[in-house]
């Protein structure tokens, strides 16, 4: 097994650096399931963009030695307004006092070495810095018979509600991508999950 050598909080220009390497990752990690994404480095660039123009982002990364492995982001949830204000109709919770914890991706190499509990624990604490009150981010939802789920596939519930995570009720997204094997973009259920900090 490839092992993770650091796990470093990037911001400012470390992060702006490092977007790029996140793009690449998350177009590798992310075709796997449930994801299935058909990406491309326009497209990331476009998406990424948010975390270039926000003063509180953070990009978690992972690394063996020089060499970005796995990175996980963050930014305020009212960055993402224009995304996820509706899933939050209803809920009487304010997005400005939640911390939207974005994509966690990490190489399969490098996976089961407690690197998924480092992104966390290294973005709670930089939105506890921030003055946040809760933590969020969410996951995609896929009909449990999709043809392209994987008989050995584990959901990341248990070690989401490990972390104190529960699922938001009501809380639900639709983010457009295009999955592969697709001809455009369709949109995709997500499902919010958060705690308190």
């Amino acid at each position: 097994m490839a092992r993770v050598t650091d796990v470093r909080a990037l911001t400012g220009p470390a992060l702006e650096a490092a977007l790029d390497d996140v793009a690449r990752l998350r177009i590798e990690v992310f075709r796997a399931w449930p994801y299935l994404y058909d990406g491309d480095l326009a497209y990331e660039r476009d998406y990424l963009q948010s975390y270039r123009d926000s003063d509180g982002a953070i990009v978690v990364g992972a690394f063996d030695g020089d060499h970005l492995v796995g990175a996980s982001t963050g930014t305020p949830l009212a960055d993402h307004a224009d995304d996820f204000a509706a899933a939050f109709t209803g809920t009487g919770l304010d997005l400005a006092d939640i911390f939207y914890c974005a994509e966690s991706v990490l190489l399969p190499t490098y996976r089961g070495q407690g690197v998924g509990h480092r992104f966390f624990d290294l973005r709670e604490g930089h939105a506890r810095g921030l003055g946040f009150a809760k933590t969020a981010f969410c996951g995609v939802q896929r009909p449990p018979d999709h043809p392209m789920r994987p008989e050995t596939y584990k959901p990341l519930d248990p070690f989401w509600r490990a972390r104190g995570y529960a699922p938001l009720q009501g809380a639900i997204a639709q983010f457009s991508w295009k999955d592969l094997g697709e001809a455009g973009e369709t949109p995709k259920p997500l499902q919010f999950w958060i705690r308190d900090l």
